[in-house]
């Protein structure tokens, strides 16, 4: 595993954040709603990839097929 993993999901969420104090500043809640989901949402397919590969990573090393 990667440290850069860690340092993206820690970009991921802190441009999230800010973007979403910016539109709860400017009354727009349901975008800024809907900006935090997508920040979780990329979060989670980045993991999602991360725990795919190490299951491929697992039946190599356990010879399953």
């Amino acid at each position: 595993m990667d440290i850069n993993i860690i340092f993206k999901i820690a970009a991921v969420g802190l441009i999230t954040a800010i973007i979403n104090q910016v539109l709860k500043k400017s009354d727009k809640d349901e975008i800024a709603m809907l900006v935090t989901l997508a920040g979780l949402v990329i979060v989670l397919v980045m993991i999602v990839n991360m725990v795919g590969q190490l299951f491929d990573t697992l039946k190599t090393v356990f010879g399953m097929y």
